[in-house]
């Protein structure tokens, strides 16, 4: 084969040029130069000469952006460095908090802290990774520790560069953002799924996440979607100082980053720049729910340090939810997988932040007597934290006098069973062990995605199982066969053998999602990593008194006494075993702190170091069992040094705590 004509490489490089340049104008800036025509006429020419020159296509080409064919699952994509979640305030009060909190932490003496303020969007975080400048892989947060790879979804999104631009370009970059979809396209996307008679998305930030999140790419590319950069991971060949330097860069690879981003110089420019954006809120074309106040300055960021999953060093302020009026129909009960019982508002429907609400939570029977709430009462709801719908208050002068008050069952309306309410707590429960709601609530949450992850098995196949009888308990799961599956309504041989399938598959599960899918109180999916991490099986942690397992950072005494309880319950036990029976292996994983060289040992880093960053430093010490802190306390086994270590290195010597150098620690982890 000839090889190709040097005006064919030219005239592609230069198209390639070209289109690029009217993309970055018309996505990124929306200040488009040329019409929709005349792009579509140079990116057909393009494509024309690719076709007839296969072997001058490359990654980074313009038409790459296609859909490739159907995944059948996404796979796991372990973030290298965690994508933090952000405490928030939701006044004046709580922001203030947070900033006292920071002067006292930064131990400056300055009154006043720069912070870089940005719009907070109610999209999908992800993050998208560029090797030598080329779009590589792109992922979800997921946990904030393990996402799902999305990156043929990612790629098909016009404000993500498939090559970043500019001359300063790093060897390896991690790029933070949020995936939205703007209001106009949303409402559009939704008339064209009714008229086809598809399933409507809540909203924005729904729709966006089920764009990215589709198995077939070719459909991604359908959907338009936006990506808006607020920050970086892992970078390698580039020295970024603060944050808002770090959004200018964004910029400069081609990003696109909110206009509305600035910096504060003190609080009460925060408060200024809060107001601002509200009052701007309902003009914008994409939703927010708030403003993202960090710290400006990376040092002292890495000086303030985290807290579990959250940093100290940022905060998410924010907006009040938004209200709307509607009439209270009935108050029903529902019964949760711990035996709570809730009393639910069953509403007319009415759209709140955009999202049709039937329904309102009503906390507690306290709740509903403290604000009077009756049958036929007209009230305010919101969405708590814009996502959970609530009642705020009765408007009592529209009452005509045939509203009726609400009681509290003393049976529950599943199976009968005396309500108590045990003494110190809000919350009525059931009594009944065998109760079918819990046992349903149960079984959902053991078959979760975080849980044993369990493909197929829906909340309507749970629903026959157990009203049937076919199931009782989650053991129970491991013993169906097919013929009892096909008992169920709408179950095909097919559909059948796929749960079979499922269930199978979830007969090796990691030891954390078996402790999380075991639902034990106040055990949620982070410390159900926390303690596979520090006990290594499920036998070992089955074994350990109350006094053993608060010795584990972030278990405290309530979760401590929840666990062990949980392990002296002989039908707990019976479960546990029968699930052996079933075949469900039980993992045994290293246990870090255990047998780990710095078990038990508490770091407390302070200054820059030269080899590596805080947040790597603070891997390998867990990595190897230790603990890092970011005070200095007399439970603190070591302070690193690093340059410019400030009153840490004083608190240390005062304390007579053991200091180590840079060369010191490294030595010690064996670097």
């Amino acid at each position: 084969m000839a090889p190709p004509d040097k005006k064919v490489i030219h005239r592609i490089r230069a198209l390639r040029e070209k289109i690029n340049r009217h993309s970055h104008l018309y996505y990124i800036l929306d200040q488009p130069e040329i019409s929709d025509a005349e792009y579509d006429r140079l990116f057909d020419e393009l494509s024309n000469l690719e076709m007839a020159n296969p072997d001058l296509i490359t990654p980074d080409s313009p038409t790459q952006r296609v859909g490739a064919p159907p995944l059948e699952a996404f796979k796991p994509y372990r973030h290298t460095l965690p994508m933090l979640s952000l405490n928030k305030a939701t006044a004046e009060a709580e922001f203030l908090d947070f900033h006292r909190r920071v002067l006292e932490l930064s131990a400056s003496a300055e009154t006043d802290i720069q912070y870089a303020v940005e719009p907070k969007f109610d999209g999908l975080a992800v993050e998208v990774v560029y090797r030598d400048g080329l779009f590589l892989l792109g992922s979800t947060r997921g946990d904030g520790m393990v996402g799902e790879d999305v990156t043929l979804n990612l790629k098909t999104v016009n404000t993500i560069p498939l090559r970043l631009m500019g001359n300063d370009v790093p060897g390896l970059i991690e790029i933070r953002g949020e995936v939205i979809m703007n209001k106009g396209d949303f409402a559009k996307l939704n008339r064209e799924r009714e008229k086809t008679g598809e399933p409507l998305f809540a909203n924005p930030r729904n729709a966006a996440a089920g764009s990215v999140r589709q198995l077939d790419s070719g459909v991604t590319k359908k959907r338009p979607l936006t990506m808006y950069a607020h920050g970086i991971g892992l970078v390698s060949g580039k020295t970024l100082t603060h944050h808002w330097e770090t959004l200018l860069y964004l910029r400069e690879l081609g990003f696109k980053v909110s206009e509305y981003a600035g910096i504060c110089e003190n609080a009460g420019q925060v408060k200024e720049y809060y107001d601002r954006i509200l009052n701007l809120r309902d003009q914008l074309p994409y939703e927010i729910d708030g403003i993202v106040i960090k710290v400006n300055e990376f040092a002292l960021q890495r000086r303030l340090g985290e807290i579990s999953r959250s940093p100290r060093w940022a905060v998410a302020w924010k907006f009040p939810a938004q209200q709307e009026h509607t009439i209270v129909r009935d108050i029903v009960v529902s019964v949760g997988r711990t035996g709570a019982l809730t009393p639910v508002a069953i509403l007319d429907p009415v759209r709140v932040g955009g999202v049709e609400v039937r329904r309102a939570t009503l906390h507690n029977e306290d709740e509903v007597r403290k604000k009077d709430v009756r049958i036929g009462d007209t009230v305010v709801i919101q969405r708590a934290g814009d996502v959970i719908p609530e009642v705020v208050k009765v408007i009592a002068s529209q009452r005509t006098g045939t509203e009726t008050a609400f009681l509290m069952p003393d049976k529950c309306p599943v199976c009968g069973s005396k309500v108590e309410r045990p003494e110190g707590e809000a919350v009525h429960r059931c009594t009944g062990i065998a109760c079918p709601a819990q046992i349903k609530e149960n079984l959902a949450h053991f078959a979760s995605r975080p849980a044993m992850d369990i493909d197929g098995l829906g909340y309507r196949y749970l629903e026959q199982m157990v009203d049937s009888g076919m199931i009782e308990d989650p053991a129970d799961l491991y013993f169906l066969k097919k013929d009892d599956l096909m008992n169920m309504e709408r179950m095909g041989d097919k559909l059948a053998q796929n749960l079979l399938d499922g269930i199978d598959k979830s007969r090796k599960p990691g030891l954390a999602n078996l402790i999380y899918a075991m639902g034990i109180r106040n055990v949620g999916n982070h410390l159900a990593n926390v303690l596979a991490r520090n006990f290594g099986s499920m036998d070992n942690l089955a074994a350990q008194s109350i006094e053993d397992l608060t010795r584990v950072h972030e278990i405290g005494p309530i979760v401590a006494q929840s666990i062990h309880n949980f392990f002296r319950n002989p039908k707990n036990i019976r479960v546990l075993e029968k699930m052996k029976e079933g075949g469900v292996v039980f993992p045994v994983e290293k246990s870090e702190v255990k047998e780990a060289p710095l078990a038990g040992k508490t770091f407390v880093p302070t200054g820059g170091l030269d080899s590596m960053t805080r947040d790597q430093a603070r891997k390998i010490i867990e990595g190897l069992g230790g603990r890092v802190s970011s005070s200095v306390s007399r439970r603190t086994d070591f302070v690193i040094l690093g340059k410019d270590p400030g009153s840490k290195s004083d608190d240390a010597r005062r304390l007579g705590i053991k200091t180590l150098n840079e060369e010191e620690f490294l030595a010690l982890v064996g670097r």
